[in-house]
């Protein structure tokens, strides 16, 4: 189920986790550590089963390698999935249990938010672990949620694909359609209106889709018509997996930008997409600034400009990829995962692992 799965890229280690007490049971993808110990979120989700949070973790790791190399972080990719209904099953205890899993990596692993999990739950693995980010800071960098910071790098992303895509430095006026108006999505949203756009929202919680109509005067999209809906940019802000054979022929939009992550259902689709000119910003590129932020709460001299700063720079990333991509003809995922792995390489062929 692990090795023979086409999501299995050498991963490093892979460790199932089972708490009857508490409920818990998931697991823990170490894809690399050759620029130093795996760092990426904690996801909860209500997987149909074991074989598809096997598949998400295996796939969320490695985009985490790619993500952390790019950015420039000294660190590798792992990924740990709970299996279960974060809006029904999550309790204090639950996660205790979780950053009991953690804790037996001795550091191998790093863990945060991600889709389903909160501050609050990453306090309480933090009663029994050390090895936590994504929790406020009492002095120096104060990190914490690392949604707001990821949607300010998407916003850079997407000025990135719009210069390249639209020949335009602004977004005023341009539409902008937005899929999954959870924390990142939604101050996604914040931030495209402050610049000008509209927008047009998809989410399968009624009560978000109000709430951007009311503050941002967004139109509201069905969410099985998002991917076909007439816009300049899609962002997409809720899960993977969305761009396939089938989804893709349906796109209108220009340009495909958002915090998604793994939005390419299989690495072929990225390639579909530039056949058909659609402008695609690999997901670990520019959704990276949450991962930038919750690494700098272990760098004592971190500053919240410095981090601002590094999150600003994901536009400039997405420029050299493009720029690469349109030279060599290699669609930007390509370009990405191979500027990723020259990096991870490098770092190997050094001994410095």
């Amino acid at each position: 189920m692990i090795f023979s799965s086409p999501d299995f890229d050498r991963h490093e280690q892979v460790v199932a986790f089972f708490d009857a007490e508490a409920g818990l049971k998931g697991f823990i993808a170490i894809h690399s550590t050759a620029l130093g110990p795996a760092f990426g979120g904690c996801r909860m989700w209500d997987y149909p089963d074991e074989a598809a949070a096997v598949e998400d973790a295996l796939r969320l790791s490695r985009g985490m390698s790619y993500k952390n190399a790019i950015a420039g972080l000294a660190y590798g990719g792992g990924k740990a999935v709970i299996i279960g209904d974060p809006r029904a099953d999550k309790t204090p205890l639950l996660f205790r249990a979780f950053g009991q899993a953690v804790e037996r990596l001795a550091g191998r692993y790093i863990t945060a938010e991600d889709v389903g999990v909160s501050v609050e739950d990453m306090r309480a693995a933090a009663d029994v672990t050390e090895w936590v980010a994504g929790i406020p800071q009492e002095e120096g960098y104060r990190g914490g949620d690392p949604s707001p910071v990821t949607a300010r790098g998407v916003l850079s992303g997407i000025r990135s694909a719009v210069r390249s895509r639209l020949g335009r430095d602004d977004l005023e006026g341009l539409t902008i359609a937005v899929q999954g108006l959870g924390s990142v999505g939604y101050n996604l949203c914040r931030l495209l209106h402050e610049a000008g756009a509209r927008l047009k929202v998809a989410d399968i919680n009624a009560d978000n889709v109000a709430r951007a109509r009311a503050e941002f005067g967004a139109d509201v999209v069905a969410p099985e018509a998002f991917l076909a809906v007439e816009a300049d940019v899609l962002a997409p802000c809720a899960l993977g997996g969305i761009l396939n054979e089938a989804s893709i022929a349906r796109i209108k939009a220009p340009v495909i930008a958002g915090a998604a992550n793994n939005q390419l259902a299989r690495e072929e689709d990225g390639a579909r997409l530039a056949a058909r000119g659609i402008l695609y910003a690999p997901d670990y590129v520019i959704n990276a600034g949450g991962i930038i932020s919750v690494a700098a709460e272990r760098d004592p001299a971190a500053t919240k400009e410095g981090v601002m700063a590094r999150v600003d720079q994901i536009g400039a990333r997405l420029d050299e990829i493009f720029t690469r991509s349109q030279k060599s003809g290699d669609p930007p995922h390509r370009v990405a995962d191979e500027m990723a792995r020259e990096i991870i390489a490098g770092v190997s062929d050094d001994g410095a692992a």
